[in-house]
């Protein structure tokens, strides 16, 4: 067999193989990947698999979306402006209005420190305190106790939800009979988010506002389950049920921790009342007695140094019965 025959029959032989086995295996592939999808869906075929899938991804989206909630917050803390403190405390004074309030306490702490002869570097150093802390400690207080007032009534607006959303009503609707019925200071928080609504921003947009006016955790709960429903589907009125018994399970351990720190609070108010009580009582036995306090340069710095000791006492005491739940 000539060298030419022999390679033309090599040829063909290779042609034929090629033929024969690349095709089969480019089909076998596609089959594969098709037989890969089928089995995909065939996988979720049963609604009780796709609805455990469903619920398991509405459960990621929720966890990230607490996530982004937090690392959110963390970016936003900051020294919060004067003007919304005075809004967290329920106060409509405006901020110029508060500061004119702070300068008055501030000249009225002069004037009658001057006319019991306190020092004049004295007189001003208490003056300047005076009308800084006093205001600060109050705006502290009332925002403490709007908040307080909010949480309180805030379980009692979601079931409200939750029974509109059950009988029908559509979530905004059902978000509007919460800000008309609702207790102070739920209804004016929910009357800025139907306002909100009103003037064209989505649900989500217009209650994440209350998040932005109360840095809360049972508001940022709220947030995150109205946010993964809108982006996400599915039982809204599951998913605030839920979030209504986890905010008066806190509520419950509210008032737990406040029985358990009793004690130590009732010790603090004793502690830090007593030198002005045990003060008052020998200025009434003895007037005399505790006047070069008043009356002597030496007098003066000892004093400052008790006032001084005594903030910073009161102050710790009072960390020492703060708790985060």
């Amino acid at each position: 067999m000539s060298p030419l025959i022999l390679g033309i029959l090599v040829f063909i032989c290779i042609g034929a193989l090629g033929v024969a086995f690349v095709p089969s295996m480019a089909v076998s592939g596609r089959a594969d990947k098709r037989v890969k999808a089928i089995n995909h869906a065939e996988q979720f075929k049963n609604p009780d698999d796709l609805a455990n899938r469903n619920r398991e991804q509405r459960r990621k989206d929720m966890v990230q979306s607490i996530a982004d909630q937090a690392k959110n917050a963390q970016s936003k803390k900051k020294k919060i402006p004067l003007q919304l403190q005075l809004y967290q405390a329920g106060m409509k004074v405006s901020k110029a209005g508060f500061i004119r309030n702070s300068l008055i306490l501030g000249g009225i702490i002069f004037v009658l420190l001057f006319l019991l002869g306190v020092s004049i570097l004295y007189t001003v150093v208490f003056a300047l305190a005076g009308a800084y802390l006093l205001p600060r400690m109050y705006l502290g207080r009332r925002r403490k106790k709007y908040r307080k007032a909010f949480v309180n009534e805030f379980p009692n607006a979601v079931e409200a939800i939750v029974r509109g959303v059950k009988t029908g009503l559509p979530l905004n609707d059902s978000l509007r009979v919460v800000a008309k019925e609702a207790k102070e200071p739920v209804r004016t928080e929910f009357a800025h988010v139907v306002n909100a609504q009103t003037m064209g921003q989505s649900t989500e947009e217009a209650v994440a506002l209350i998040y932005e006016r109360l840095p809360l955790s049972e508001v940022n709960f709220f947030v995150v389950v109205i946010s993964v429903q809108q982006k996400a589907g599915g039982n809204l009125s599951e998913a605030l049920t839920n979030l209504a018994r986890v905010l008066r399970d806190r509520k419950k351990m509210q008032a737990k921790v406040q029985a358990m720190s009793s004690e130590a609070k009732a010790s603090a108010y004793i502690i830090g009342s007593l030198p002005f009580v045990v003060a008052t009582l020998v200025s009434f036995v003895t007037p005399a007695y505790l006047l070069p306090l008043i009356t002597m340069p030496l007098g003066n710095i000892m004093l400052g140094v008790a006032v001084f000791m005594m903030s910073m006492g009161i102050f710790i005491m009072n960390r020492m019965i703060q708790f985060d739940y």
